[in-house]
């Protein structure tokens, strides 16, 4: 009963939250409103450190707490029930522990925001959702929460309704994740079609009798991919993330490190046993996530927006984790999930101390010598920068390291790819921090004079995300890390499957060595490109309305993937639905105009029968019932 009481907590503590705030933030004063909405998530984070502990006492085994019966068709049943293990206790206390800093900046960034305490609710209910993602039993109460972030992504980026394009930016995020979540959906289908059940631990037991390369599985576990696709925003669902910058900063942090983004991840390590009995869908994954990678990547590298350049970041990044997950490195990927979420939230947070410093200002081009007059936000800036860039001793060296070194053992060709595009992390991280914090300030006297530091709620969370940027890498150790240990029994089903694919490394430690030297100096050598370009030259990226080289406009407007999108398929769609709509709405409305019409003229006709002559109505009486008399013989006969 104490593991259904706190299981149920967890996801509840935000519910709450989101209630109070929610049906009062017009009464309810902002200070209690922040203070509420934080504590709830607080309360969540500390309720899954408990549970930790319990988890833990008990041998790390599996529970399922049931919390009541809830669907009943059949013989198909669906419990309300979570599931705490490994995965499950991991992504608990990810979104939970930076959730609360991140409700706990917001409490100044947004402080003086009118719908402040709205937004907070909203923070709220996100939370609330992707606690029940994470910790459902089954796939039905996932998709759930699947949906759930999808609506609160659309609240929180169209958050500041009154600007036409912020929700424009909220209406595409949530139409391309409607795409995805298709896939899912007729995924989950075809689960309760192969299966009977949608439950974890029975879907995975009957799927360790199947043979590798199965047909059905290959098929379910493409459709969950393309929910994936649309969630992690892979190739070629990716292009509403960089638009999501159209929300509060929070919200960016929010969305795009520990929770939403995330949740394809979640989703395909949850799902281990099904994507190894299918190495097919393994391999397209793959080579869509070192396309997405590279992609994005690219285009990161002449972005002049500090939100956009993040953003873009972390679609290289989602491309980095799909990737270890191609080469059933599950682990690795969830590593990467884990230190990214420190590290992108650090940045994004960072990323909204300057935009606060500089009166909303967003353009790097108009900023440079901040390091000055925000010195805690340049260190943190600082720390978080060097960790995306894969350079030692900061987490993301670990994580992407480890990536990197079972992609090589899998696939030389998309190690090479990969060992690339962490290279162009590394210019483009050190850009954007140069352009921001060195050299000469490019902005307004007005500007100028605004600078400071932020309060103290929003540069205790960037300490907090700093420290756990630098040490996060403890967590999985080469040789004998901790991680790697816990998460093991994850993947038992997966390796009695497919033994081969969990075999230990044949990876000489030499050549380990020398793995983790060429993708350390590949970051170290763009590291120092960018320092030559925008510290020694003092380059400032050109206005957009200067002249560029056929490849540099080609980047420079991303590809021209969105006009592409908008040219094949909104166009044709909108235009079909406007056809349609003419003609829907001819035929109908000649319909009733016509009957309408005919009704009128008849009457009128009819009308003129109304005569005042005695003589003519006795005739016409006369006639009528002649006329019923022969229509009853002709009838009868």
């Amino acid at each position: 009963m104490q593991i259904e009481l706190l299981c149920a907590l967890i996801p509840l503590f935000p519910l709450i939250g989101f209630l109070i705030n929610g049906i009062g933030f017009r009464r309810v004063p902002n200070g209690l409103a922040g203070t509420l909405a934080t504590a709830a998530v607080l309360a969540s984070f500390l309720t899954s450190i408990y549970l930790f502990g319990v988890f833990r006492a008990g041998d790390n085994q599996t529970i399922v707490a049931t919390l009541f019966d809830w669907i009943s068709v059949g013989d198909l049943h669906i419990n309300f029930s979570f599931q705490i293990d490994q995965l499950s206790l991991l992504m608990l206390l990810v979104v939970t522990g930076v959730g609360t800093l991140i409700h706990l900046y917001s409490i100044g960034y947004m402080s003086h925001d009118e719908g402040f305490g709205k937004f907070m609710s909203f923070l709220n209910l996100f939370i609330f959702f992707m606690l029940l993602l994470v910790m459902g039993s089954n796939y039905v109460i996932m998709f759930i929460g699947w949906e759930g972030v999808g609506l609160c992504s659309y609240l929180l980026i169209g958050f500041w309704n009154k600007n036409t394009s912020y929700n424009n930016a909220a209406r595409k995020a949530f139409v391309m994740n409607r795409i995805g979540d298709l896939g899912f959906l007729l995924g989950i289908f075809m689960l309760i079609n192969t299966f009977g059940t949608v439950e974890y631990l029975d879907v995975f037991k009957q799927a360790t009798s199947l043979e590798i390369g199965d047909k059905t599985i290959l098929l379910i576990t493409m459709l969950l991919f393309v929910g994936a696709m649309g969630k992690s925003a892979q190739i070629p669902l990716y292009t509403w993330l960089p638009d999501a910058m159209a929300g509060p900063t929070p919200v960016s942090a929010l969305i795009h490190a520990a929770t939403m983004v995330t949740a394809g991840i979640y989703m395909v390590v949850r799902s281990n046993v099904l994507y190894t009995l299918a190495p097919l869908t393994l391999e397209i994954i793959g080579f869509i996530a070192i396309a997405t990678a590279l992609l994005a990547a690219s285009i990161g590298l002449l972005q002049n927006d500090i939100k956009k350049v993040l953003a873009y970041s972390t679609v290289s990044q989602l491309g980095y984790m799909f990737l270890g997950l191609s080469a059933t490195a599950y682990t690795a990927g969830m590593f990467h999930v884990i230190t990214h979420a420190f590290f992108k939230a650090l940045l994004f947070l960072g990323a909204g101390s300057v935009i606060h410093a500089m009166s909303d200002e967003q353009d790097i081009r108009k900023m440079g010598g901040l390091r000055k007059a925000l010195p805690v936000t340049f260190i943190t800036f600082l720390i978080g920068t060097i960790a995306i860039s894969g350079l030692p001793p900061f987490a993301g060296f670990f994580s992407k390291d480890e990536i990197l070194a079972h992609v090589f053992e899998h696939n030389k060709l998309l190690w090479a790819l990969g060992v690339v595009g962490s290279g162009l992390t590394s210019f483009y991280m050190f850009r954007l921090l140069f352009l921001t914090f060195f050299g000469e300030f490019r902005g307004t006297d007005e500007q100028r004079h605004h600078l400071h530091e932020s309060p103290i709620t929003m540069t205790a969370p960037l300490i907090v995300l700093a420290v756990l940027s630098a040490i996060g890498g403890l967590l999985n150790l080469p040789g004998s890390g901790w991680l790697g240990d816990f998460m093991a029994p994850l993947f038992e089903g997966s390796r009695q499957v497919s033994p081969a694919a969990f075999a230990e490394s044949t990876i000489e430690h030499s050549t380990e060595y020398i793995l983790m030297a060429v993708s350390a100096g590949v970051a170290l050598f763009a590291l120092i490109v960018a320092y030559v370009m925008y510290i020694s030259r003092g380059a400032v990226p050109a206005p957009d309305t200067a002249d560029r080289s056929l490849p540099q406009q080609v980047i420079y407007n991303k590809y021209y993937v969105d006009e592409l999108y908008e040219a094949i398929i909104v166009r044709p769609i909108r235009g079909m639905g406007d056809a349609l709509y003419s003609f829907g709405e001819g035929l109908i409305d000649g319909v009733v105009n016509g009957v309408a019409w005919l009704v009128r003229q008849s009457s009128a006709q009819l009308r003129l029968l109304q005569s005042g002559s005695i003589g003519f109505y006795v005739l016409a009486m006369v006639a009528s019932i002649a006329a019923i008399f022969a229509l009853r013989f002709f009838i009868r006969f």
